[in-house]
């Protein structure tokens, strides 16, 4: 019986594989930029402060030109290895990558003539520790959810599947549906929800292909994430797990700043 359920359940995988690996060329117009950064703890206040007083603001000039769509500064809340891991987390979002990275879309000048560039800058006293270009995909938030107030912790989770576009394309028509509706209901804590492929790098050391990420309001949900007891489960969510080559990893970001269109 035992192995006629595994049969069973490898059946199926070969389904989805089949069914949900459907390229959609239209969403690679979305690219992000995720830029991880160690910031020694003695800067960290004025890293915050050069970036959320200068750096926010150059974003903000780019996103009102359409020459970027995000851009959001994330600390990591807790962690292991410290002194020779990331701290922070860019990310950069655009429509096209090749117009924003051109000319002089990160140039503070215009913003700020009469402030040194050595007052802003940040790079001479951080670290770039890894640059990994995503393309969006999916995205859900919970009814009447404010961004802006609601969105001040997220849970980003690595994943490593065999297969990434099948794997994106299950959470897509597994794992969202439950999780809007849920959302909805106010059966979870988490008020909003996302993934992406891994662009570049890919192979080699890369230890995940995809990414999800979870939106909570308060640190408490999103180490929590406590969830209605009444809530009920479906049966196909096991599919995702066995996807899965292991346990993928889950980091907590605070949300310091983030300019959107």
């Amino acid at each position: 019986m035992k192995q006629i359920s595994s049969i069973y359940k490898n059946i199926i995988l070969s389904l989805l594989l089949f069914v949900f690996f459907i390229p959609s060329q239209q969403l690679y117009a979305q690219v992000s930029v995720y830029q991880y950064r160690h910031v020694p703890a003695d800067k960290v206040e004025e890293f915050i402060k050069r970036e959320t007083t200068y750096w926010s603001k150059v974003a903000q000039k780019a996103v009102d030109a359409k020459k970027m769509n995000f851009w959001g500064l994330f600390e990591k809340v807790g962690g292991y290895d410290l002194p020779n891991s990331s701290n922070f987390l860019f990310i950069n979002g655009f429509s096209n990558i090749d117009s924003a990275w051109s000319g002089d879309t990160f140039d503070p000048a215009k913003l700020f003539p009469k402030i040194p560039y050595a007052q802003m800058e940040t790079n001479s006293f951080t670290t770039v520790t890894s640059q990994i270009f995503f393309h969006n995909q999916d995205w859900a938030e919970a009814k009447g959810v404010n961004p802006a107030k609601d969105f001040n912790y997220v849970v980003m989770n690595y994943h490593l599947s065999e297969n990434a576009g099948a794997f994106i394309n299950a959470e897509k028509n597994l794992w969202k549906p439950f999780l809007q509706s849920a959302m909805d209901k106010k059966q979870t804590q988490q008020i909003g929800w996302g993934n992406a492929t891994v662009l570049s790098p890919t192979g080699g050391d890369m230890k995940f292909n995809t990414i999800s990420y979870d939106l909570f309001k308060t640190l408490q949900d999103a180490l929590l994430t406590p969830w209605d007891p009444a809530t009920v489960f479906p049966d196909n969510l096991d599919i995702l797990g066995n996807m899965r080559k292991h346990e993928s990893a889950r980091v907590i970001y605070r949300i310091v700043k983030v300019v959107s269109n």
